[in-house]
């Protein structure tokens, strides 16, 4: 019998319990360029390492306040620079959107996300904001908002209000981010981030992959995540959503592997994050959620649309979920970052045990 070679995809990986904050693009890169099946099983044996695998954390997504941004964001419907038909409405009432968590909630949801498209929140504002804050807290759910650039004092009034998680996405790379957005810089998007952590809060941070950008581009964005002081506790992966009107309609499909490697790096890099799959997932089909989920996903946003795009029908995810012997995770449970005997699961025996 002929040995058959293997590849050692370990070479680039942290060690059981290490978690890094000094990656390098070398590194990164390298990641990238592994053959598709040396990473995903790189990816997943990582992933055994920090989660249960086959759980999924669920979130709901709320537009709170849509449309008139006077943001550029070259991919987004809801900038005022664009004609896309977006109608744009005011802050919503407080009960009604807690009316919407409530409904979350008794579809299996765990977190329930607010988006507004804000710049940064105006103060006359914020008095709102934290009472929907309460109202989802006191319903038993995580809450997460993303509202745009927060001051240091804005963060800490949300953190006092009890809010768990920001949403602040860096969206690319340093050195393509300068053509998708303008108005404003990486460097403030990574002072909100810095000001969040700094009130207490878990950080929400990923980005868009299929926007034009290059391999080179999403290893550098996974490169600025994983060298923040303190990971994301999660990493949303969004895909394009092309919207006609917006200056990215016409940009061409990314390559559905490339986006499987861009989840199976953001878990190598960032292995105690939650990855979540984001926007773009009407356009992926149950093969390529099953492949994201082995190659490390494990949170979604669930229910039919995203702020203002698509998304699965919450009963499909659900099947799909019975089908490959997934559960929605019921709580989040914090691991030490550097544990020196790490947990594994044990697939065979469904338990956890020490290697």
């Amino acid at each position: 019998m002929t040995a058959v070679a293997t590849a050692a995809p370990t070479a680039h990986a942290p060690k059981r319990g290490d978690i890094r904050h000094n990656w390098t693009r070398q590194e990164a890169e390298a990641l990238f360029a592994l053959p598709f099946n040396d990473l995903l099983f790189l990816a997943q044996g990582i992933h055994r390492q920090y989660f249960d695998p086959n759980q999924v954390q669920v979130s709901t997504l709320l537009s709170i306040k849509t449309g008139a941004c006077p943001e550029d964001c070259a991919y987004c419907p809801q900038s005022t620079r664009y004609d896309t038909g977006l109608e744009a409405e005011k802050l919503m009432e407080v009960e009604k959107v807690l009316e919407q968590a409530r409904a979350a909630r008794a579809s299996g949801a765990t977190r329930f996300c607010m988006g507004a498209a804000w710049r940064s929140p105006k103060q006359r504002d914020m008095p709102h904001v934290v009472a929907m804050v309460k109202g989802v807290r006191e319903l038993g759910l995580e809450s997460c908002m993303t509202l745009g650039m927060l001051t240091q004092a804005q963060a800490q009034e949300l953190a006092e209000a009890g809010l768990d998680y920001y949403n602040h996405n860096l969206d690319t790379s340093p050195e393509f981010y300068g053509d998708i957005i303008t108005t404003r810089t990486y460097q403030d998007r990574l002072d909100t981030l810095e000001h969040v952590r700094g009130a207490g809060m878990k950080v929400c941070s990923g980005g868009i992959v299929g926007m034009g950008e290059q391999q080179g581009d999403r290893a550098g964005l996974l490169l600025q995540l994983a060298n923040l002081p303190q990971h994301p506790e999660s990493v949303p992966v969004n895909m394009l959503v092309r919207v006609k009107g917006t200056p990215l309609e016409d940009e061409a499909d990314l390559d559905p592997f490339e986006f499987i490697r861009t989840i199976a790096v953001a878990r190598i890099m960032m292995p105690a994050s939650h990855v979540r799959l984001s926007a773009g997932r009407e356009e992926m089909n149950e093969q390529m959620h099953a492949l994201a989920y082995f190659a490390g996903a494990n949170s979604i946003f669930y229910g039919e649309k995203l702020l203002t795009t698509p998304n699965p029908r919450a009963n499909s995810d659900m099947a799909l979920f019975a089908r490959l012997g997934i559960e929605p995770e019921q709580r989040h449970v914090e691991k030490a970052p550097q544990d020196p005997n790490p947990q594994f699961y044990d697939a065979a025996a469904g338990t956890r045990g020490n290697h």
